[in-house]
């Protein structure tokens, strides 16, 4: 407690300086933990879970030293950084570094370059990230202040999946079967599920006085599934995602996916009391979700001891009308200070056709696995890392030959075709420095329409349009918000439907694309972009470190 609260200290006084260089060192070590009544081991930042927050202000450069204590494999991603010019700091596995081995270390080297508001940090191999993340809160400069009200105070809420299994004993079983994985056993809210039935446990407690208003930065880092949340008798005033403001609106229920965060004010206005905060599922399709609701309470000051819960109801599972009430609510600032400069001309344009698939293996549990792919290509992850293999021109490791859009048309969301058969590869898109480009999302039925919450490294986006049913090139562009969509790093597509964003390829390197649903990503659903350097320095990528690891 006393670390945390110097911390924060550290980020609101740091001696008159516009920008600092923050420390931190990251031990990853396992932590036997208890939850549901029972005890397995976890790979955690510090021993915490959630992981300690990394504070920092925009224009920041922050130096991380991560220290593998475990046996396993391990990398760290720092989720919505722009990593300009630094993609050797980005953190997937294999795609921007090889992981760091038992026993050796790593220092995490960026910039916050023009950042500001709540991101997150994970593991970015295999299944990590279940326990493995933490919250990034990124403070304005010391000259600016927030574009709303100042709040009271500030606090911060992750969201989570919890497994009484090992989470990589969960996935290689049904992997090995060709099977989905089984779904969590709990959802958390900053590490505790709340009461169960047939498990007593304690909930997060929020605790607030009366009058006062609060910013809550919500993180969801949750593996699988998409969110609702809410507090009983309170409404929120959404004021930024993904480390992006937003024009102010008010709701009493959150929708956010696995990845993506949200900052709202929430104003303590009614009668002292204790009053339950939610999270459940949203899943508008057949696909299996874990069910069981994780719960916590906001408890007045001066609240008598025991006193009942004001209690909420939360949206049923497949509120399809709630989440796109949320989402299209969502608008940028676009002022002087905060333009929203959406792309107008277009360099690239791609029709990314997203989803599952099957595929033959005679060892599994039918005698096919499940697949995920994009425009029909189920990704395969290299060996050595593609950022390394790209700077040093090293051959055989990847190809530029990723489809832009479906190597053959279908109706996307009617009847799948019958050969549901993907190809496997580790193919790439490459794009010229500083072109733009527009990407269309198209959810498909095969197997099942599902929604797709994805992520997109390296870049922010805005978020431009999106719709149900198949995307039609010739007349829903002209329905697409140029002015003030909202702009973000992952975008849930929704399910049968399409989302479309636009962003400028202004940073070099090799960034990945993937579905936030860790299921799909392992099985295919992901790509990369190759970004080409540009002209001088400042557009080139910097050298890589000399203590990056090696595969």
């Amino acid at each position: 407690w006393i670390l945390a609260m110097l911390l924060i200290a550290a980020c609101w006084y740091p001696l008159h300086v516009e920008s600092i260089v923050r420390h931190y060192k990251f031990s990853v070590v396992k932590k036997n933990t208890r939850k549901l009544c029972e005890s397995k081991p976890i790979i955690t930042v510090n021993g915490k879970f959630p992981g300690p927050t990394l504070y920092a202000r925009e224009d920041d450069t922050v130096l991380v030293k991560v220290v593998n204590r475990v046996t396993e494999n391990v990398t760290i991603h720092w989720h919505g950084v722009r990593q300009l010019r630094t993609g050797w700091s980005d953190g997937p596995a294999y795609i921007t570094q090889c992981p760091i081995q038992a026993g050796k270390s790593y220092t995490y080297n960026f910039t916050l370059t023009g950042q500001r508001g709540t991101l997150l940090y994970h593991s970015h191999i295999n299944w990590q990230r279940a326990t493995l993340h933490g919250a990034i809160v990124i403070l304005p400069r010391l000259r600016d202040s927030y574009p709303f009200p100042k709040p009271d105070d500030e606090k911060i809420i992750i969201l989570a999946e919890w497994w009484k299994s090992d989470v990589e004993a969960v996935i290689n079983s049904a992997m090995s079967q060709g099977l989905p994985p089984n779904v969590s056993d709990a959802h958390t809210i900053n590490g505790l599920p709340g009461p169960l039935p047939n498990c007593t446990s304690p909930g997060y407690t929020l605790h607030v006085e009366s009058g006062k208003t609060y910013l809550l930065r919500i993180i969801n880092a949750a593996l699988n599934e998409e969110l609702f949340f809410k507090i009983a008798d309170h409404k929120f005033t959404v004021v930024e995602v993904d480390a992006r403001y937003t024009k102010p609106f008010t709701t009493d229920t959150l929708f956010i996916g696995p990845g993506q965060t949200t900052n709202v004010l929430l104003r303590a206005d009614q009668k002292i009391g204790k009053y339950l905060i939610a999270i459940s599922p949203f899943m508008d399709t057949i696909v299996a979700t874990d069910n069981q609701r994780a719960t916590a309470f906001l408890r007045y000051n001066n609240t008598v001891a025991f006193s009942p819960t004001n209690l909420t109801p939360l949206p049923p599972r497949n509120a399809t009308s709630v989440t796109t009430t949320f989402v299209d609510s969502l608008r940028s600032i676009n002022s002087n200070t905060f333009p929203a400069n959406v792309p107008k001309k277009i360099d690239h344009s791609l029709l990314l056709a997203i989803g599952v698939g099957v595929n033959p293996c005679p060892s599994c549990f039918n005698g096919t696995r499940l697949v995920a792919d994009i425009n029909n290509v189920s990704f395969v992850m290299p060996t050595t890392a593609l950022l390394q293999a790209h700077y040093y021109n090293m051959s055989g490791i990847f190809t530029t030959d990723f489809p832009g859009n479906p190597p053959i048309p279908y109706n996307y969301t009617g009847t799948p075709p019958r050969n549901m058969q993907t190809v496997n590869g580790t193919k790439l898109y490459r794009l010229a420095y500083n072109s733009t480009v527009e990407i269309v999302f198209q959810g498909t039925s095969i197997i099942a329409p599902e929604s797709h919450p994805t992520h997109l490294h390296g870049f922010d986006f805005y978020v431009v349009g999106k719709g149900v049913g198949n995307y039609d090139p010739k007349n829903d562009p002209k329905k697409f918000n140029l002015v003030d969509p909202v702009e973000r790093n992952t975008v849930s597509v929704p399910t049968g439907g399409w989302t479309a964003i636009r962003f400028r390829a202004d940073n070099p390197g090799i960034w990945f694309l993937h579905c936030h649903l860790e299921v799909h990503t392992t099985w295919g659903l992901k790509m990369a972009f190759l970004v080409e350097n540009g002209e001088g320095p400042n557009a080139t990528i910097s050298a890589p470190p000399s203590d990056l690891p090696q595969c």
